[in-house]
């Protein structure tokens, strides 16, 4: 049904050169012709709602630390109202999309626009506002000095052209993008699903093999360490200090910036660009007060807390409020790169912290506390060997799977921004839906926004760096 999709039959300039042309029975109108500012406040019996890049509006969780990443004030006296169906930017991250409809009626930073939006269908307009060329020409309504928070320019977005189809037709669209929605979404849940199959595997294969060694015959006995349980009788164990000290060298003046991501390690931010087709803003401030990393060093970083320690792939500078752990002469950087990302020395290291916010808390204290086994060397650089051939076509199935999301989720955005914009008329498709295909609200999600958060990279929003 998806690759029937057809032009309109007319089409008249939009006026616009970044829309270009528009169906003929499309209104265009500009932005500020469409909201009207609301300040009331005072409505801290409302729940907390959030806007996010990925997700848009929703319902912030007073609970779930994975969503508490800033500070909730104790009073929201001063919060903003967002009635049910009220448009909500963050104006520092309208460029980046960071924009939606209310849910339902709720509270939101003051920081933050709020407008009584006069559109027929509110999850029409905001897939319209969210898709990928609007997303780009809010970016262009917004400026500012300091990187990666510009701020969104009232005068510039007022302007922004908004488009119309009739009402019935915005139905028609969200109809439509709902059902195509909730069809890719499967396919990338049950492609993720898979993942998380391969991935569980591959962790038991790290976990018994750093724990136990190679030797299923090899005498155990008691580690007295509760994540590593028994051990094999020739090993010991260590307390963290004595494998790894924290580096505390500067920047030096030749120094790259580097990112700590979860999915490549420490690398480069230029390499980080060229994985994941996202600019990263670069800091050009105060970089003699970052940390120097070398080769093979591990890190620190914001979401070790989540997913262990990183490893350096490159020398270069590192955010200064992490930490830089150098490994002694007794450390197979190999064997100890899989060690620091099996679940059991994850869940070691998210028991020491101490507060609420994740691994932004975490520092070479907490490290110390967890202590790691004394294996002989040349069996370390054999236990590394090893889980490397054991697990190489699980990695392989891995990359496969996610590459095929990624083109999924490129396919959908591209599809979102091609029905809002009038270059793909689903009218006819969207009559004939069958009932029973039709998704729940749940299903259809948000049109255009994935919701795996858990996907992010460490180069992503802090006041460091932004991925973009």
């Amino acid at each position: 049904m998806i690759a029937d999709l057809e032009l309109y039959p007319a089409y008249k300039d939009s006026g616009s050169s970044w829309l270009a042309r528009v169906p003929t029975h499309w209104e265009v109108r500009a932005l500020r012709t469409l909201i009207r500012p609301r300040n009331e406040r005072n409505r801290a019996d409302l729940p907390l709602l959030s806007v996010a890049r990925e997700k848009g509006v929703f319902v912030r969780s007073m609970t779930d630390a994975s969503e508490n990443h800033n500070v909730i004030p104790l009073d929201l006296s001063n919060y903003k109202v967002a009635r049910a169906g009220a448009l909500v930017i963050n104006k520092m991250k309208a460029w980046q999309g960071s924009m939606g409809i209310a849910p339902c009626d709720g509270i939101v930073s003051p920081a933050y626009y709020v407008y009584d939006f006069d559109i027929a269908n509110g999850k029409f307009g905001q897939a319209l506002l969210r898709s990928k060329p609007y997303v780009a020409h809010f970016g262009q309504a917004s400026d500012g000095v300091r990187v990666g928070q510009w701020d969104l320019t009232i005068a510039a977005m007022r302007q922004i052209p908004v488009l119309l189809p009739p009402p019935e037709e915005q139905a028609a669209i969200v109809r439509f993008l709902d059902w195509a929605n909730a069809r890719l979404e499967r396919t990338i849940r049950a492609k993720r699903r898979v993942i998380a199959l391969l991935t569980e595997q591959k962790q038991a294969i790290i976990h018994r093999a750093v724990t136990r060694g190679l030797d299923p015959a090899a005498p155990l006995k008691p580690s007295g360490i509760a994540w590593l349980g028994d051990i094999p009788a020739h090993w010991g164990t260590l307390r963290s200090k004595h494998l790894f000290s924290a580096r505390k060298d500067f920047a030096l003046p030749d120094d790259v910036q580097l990112s700590a991501t979860q999915s490549y390690g420490v690398i480069p931010q230029s390499e980080y660009e060229d994985k994941v087709g996202r600019r990263v803003v670069k800091i050009f401030m105060h970089l003699e007060k970052r940390r120097h990393v070398e080769r093979d060093d591990f890190v620190i970083s914001m979401r070790s807390f989540q997913g262990g320690l990183e490893r350096a792939w490159a020398s270069g500078a590192i955010r200064s409020s992490y930490v830089v752990l150098k490994p002694s002469s007794g450390v197979n950087v190999e064997f100890f790169a899989y060690l620091f990302k099996s679940q059991g020395y994850i869940g070691a290291l998210q028991s020491t912290a101490e507060f609420i916010r994740d691994g932004q808390d975490l520092n070479y204290g907490n490290f110390c506390r967890v202590d790691l086994p004394l294996i002989p060397l040349e069996e370390q650089r054999a236990i590394a060997k090893y889980i490397a051939r054991a697990t190489i076509g699980l990695d392989k199935e891995n990359v496969r799977l996610t590459h095929e999301i990624d083109l999924l989720r490129e396919y959908r955005t591209r599809l979102v921004a091609d029905v809002v914009t009038g270059k793909l008329d689903v009218r006819a498709a969207a009559a004939a839906l069958p009932q029973d295909e039709l998704p729940s609200t749940t299903e259809a999600g948000a049109l255009n926004a994935d919701d795996d958060l858990d996907t992010l990279d460490e180069s992503e929003p802090n006041d460091e760096e932004t991925a973009a």
